[in-house]
């Protein structure tokens, strides 16, 4: 069983110092390298056959030099008084292994709270000597934690636990869905940096409270979980804008815009997911993106795209920001900066006319 991290110590100050230097190039979201050398491991050559994903063996933590298991979500419920709130989260735990240090733990947690028109966030950073990785054996998921930051799942059963200033969470999620395998076998090409393994589950029922300023709110919603791994390392001037799409109709995009240094996209990875659960890869199928605005951070004033429209073969997709300002500052963790937003959606796909939710992320950009 994966061991669950809740007693292990953080990080005395010369690791973090040691790591934050090695993390400059680890490839997790929001990380752009920093000049810092990886002298003894680098991406592994994608030319040799690699075995399709398995569950649940693949849900466990691995052996691999970057991993991630991402949460994001939306949530409604009401107060005492009967005043509905509605939310967007993020709760995302990175693993990174690099040379012979032990593996280290990032976390990211942020809240869009629609009522008040405001975005939280916090992050921790955690080195685990005893972690537990797959030998390919492991079938009972992963149960991981940073301090009181806790994730855990199996087969499409996952909760998540969390608390910063002013909101915590603890949900339970339960996948209405098959995990949706991206590439086919779940294998993606990313890139020059090599491969990823990567599978989502686009429909899992919400169902748990949000503790808003110390007062508990049962919340349902609808969430969306990313696991992706691989020996892949993303180098300086790279990126991508990363799109979920949940729309009303129980029908689900994931949609991937892999860009190079000089920030033209080369890569285009997409999935859609049918309201039977049924897939379809959509790599090799044009699809464009379309930027509508531009958002400048005061904090630091990177410029983002704010609003796109997504041209797909069934029609297009406009995608606004439910909140201009969900920008994660994260020097602490990964040492950088990116975007990871609310966002709402509506749109004509097969003549009809469509709505939904979802989640943009951006990385890779930079201030003027």
């Amino acid at each position: 069983m994966a061991r669950t991290f809740r007693q292990t110590r953080m990080l005395v100050p010369t690791l973090i110092c040691l790591m934050l230097g090695v993390l400059a190039g680890c490839g997790v979201p929001g990380m752009v390298a920093q000049g810092h050398a990886l002298p003894t491991t680098l991406p592994s050559p994608t030319a040799r056959v690699l075995p399709p994903a398995r569950f649940p063996q693949d849900e466990a933590p691995h052996k691999n030099l970057t991993e991630w298991w991402y949460y994001t979500g939306h949530v409604l419920g009401k107060d005492t008084s009967g005043i509905e709130h509605a939310y967007g989260f993020e709760l995302t735990f990175f693993q990174v292994l690099r040379g012979g240090l032990p593996p280290v733990y990032i976390g990211h947690y942020a809240v869009t709270d629609l009522t008040r028109q405001e975005f939280h966030y916090d992050q921790r950073l955690l080195l685990e000597p005893q972690a537990v990785l797959s030998d390919g054996t492991i079938t009972t998921g992963f149960n991981l934690a940073i301090g009181n930051w806790a994730m855990q799942g199996v087969n499409g059963t996952d909760k998540l636990d969390a608390t910063m200033a002013h909101y915590s969470l603890q949900l339970t999620l339960q996948g209405a869905k098959p995990p949706a395998i991206h590439g086919g076998t779940g294998l993606i090409q990313y890139g020059i940096f090599g491969y990823s393994y990567y599978y989502s589950r686009t429909h899992m029922q919400v169902t748990g409270a949000l503790i808003d300023h110390d007062q508990t709110i049962a919340v349902t919603g609808l969430a969306w979980m990313d696991h992706q791994w691989g020996d892949f390392i993303t180098t300086a001037g790279g990126g991508w804008d990363w799109f979920s799409v949940q729309l009303t109709n129980d029908t689900e995009y994931m949609i991937y815009f892999l860009r190079d240094a000089q920030g033209k996209i080369v890569q285009t990875v997409g999935t859609r997911i049918a309201a039977t659960g049924q897939t379809t890869d959509l790599t090799n199928i044009p699809i464009a993106e379309q930027v509508t605005g531009h958002w400048q951070s005061p904090a630091t004033r990177v410029v983002y795209p704010a609003g796109w429209v997504l041209t797909l073969p069934e029609g297009t997709l406009a995608i606004t920001p439910a909140l201009a300002n969900q920008e994660l500052v994260t020097a602490q963790t990964t040492g950088n900066t990116y975007w990871e937003g609310d966002c709402h959606i509506s749109g004509t796909l097969n003549q009809q006319a469509v709505t939904g939710d979802g989640y943009t992320e951006l990385t890779g950009y930079q201030a003027p």
